[in-house]
């Protein structure tokens, strides 16, 4: 009986992943499996670089377009749902490939997520209530004092996982931390690690110019749409939460390009922190994103080695 594989294509925001994944797919004639935090939002297509339907090229997309911003998505959540369609996904198809750049969904699909005992939502509802007040810097240095194992490990910008570790920190007097067995689940399928990376400056170029990209495509259109929901959990991320930096709507000439400008910084630093997260995983065989041959030669060889 043959083994049911995934293969995970990795890697930092604009590497090429999308279009990889889609030749993968093509010629393991199987569907991809998104694992991007942000790209299961149907409200943001534009700002999360959402695959267009030509760019699919036929190929069946999960994970994209799924969900609401009013959704509580979670590492938790995606579990489940990757879970249940690979298990449908599976019962036609031994191979699926799974795209996407957050790290933790990726872990938490292959290897299985610690279950976290329940915070104080009176403490939840505090925590944002001072952060929407005082901002990221006051999160930050809050973390840092309160919590300094966590800060130490930190995805710094990322107001999201700030928030979590604090509002843990406050309720159970503990860093989330020790609650990361680190001790991964049985999966009914074997798992195949691909990242993808440039050199440092040509990714920073395909990084600005995909948000001149965005803008083109009516990035800014989206944003003064979704203003009224500027305070959802969904929508404190890069290439939204810059422009919702200020209480008004539309901004002046001089915000607006100061905003662009925070939005290509901290993409770029977001990639950073992207290909550091992989780089710790041993099980990563790193290609450049046009090397289709290596890496489909790459992964028939782990597959016939598996299934000998």
């Amino acid at each position: 009986m043959h083994s049911k594989f995934l293969i995970v294509v990795a890697g930092p925001t604009a590497v090429g992943k999308t279009s990889l994944s889609v030749e993968l797919a093509r010629y393991y004639d199987t569907a991809v499996l998104s694992a991007d935090s942000r790209q299961c939002y149907k409200e943001l297509p534009v700002g999360t670089a959402q695959p267009a339907m030509e760019e699919r090229k036929g190929i069946p997309h999960y994970f994209i377009g799924s969900h609401s911003i009013f959704d509580d998505m979670n590492a938790g959540s995606y579990e489940t749902y990757a879970l249940q369609v690979l298990e449908e996904l599976f019962r036609e198809k031994d191979i699926v490939i799974v795209c996407g750049g957050t790290g933790l969904y990726i872990d938490a699909l292959t290897k299985g997520i610690d279950a976290m005992p329940p915070v104080d939502k009176a403490i939840e509802a505090e925590v944002r209530q001072l952060y929407e007040k005082n901002g990221l810097a006051w999160l930050q240095e809050a973390c840092a004092m309160e919590d300094p194992q966590f800060w130490a490990v930190a995805e710094r910008r990322n107001p999201v996982r700030l928030l979590r570790a604090l509002t843990f920190m406050r309720t159970h007097h503990t860093s989330i931390i020790h609650f990361r067995k680190g001790k991964s689940q049985e999966r009914p399928f074997r798992t195949i690690k691909i990242a993808l990376e440039l050199p440092r400056l040509l990714l920073y170029d395909r990084i600005n110019r995909r948000v001149d990209a965005m803008l083109e495509q009516g990035l800014l259109e989206e944003v003064a749409a979704l203003f009224p929901y500027r305070h959802l959990k969904s929508l404190s991320t890069v290439g939204y939460s810059e422009f919702y930096a200020y209480d008004h709507w539309p901004l002046h000439p001089e915000e607006l390009q100061q905003a662009i400008d925070k939005v290509k910084q901290h993409s770029r630093n977001y990639a950073k922190r992207q290909l550091t997260w992989f780089r710790k995983d041993p099980e990563y065989h790193w290609f450049a994103p046009d090397d289709l041959a290596g890496i489909i030669a790459y992964t028939a060889q782990c597959i016939t080695r598996d299934n000998a």
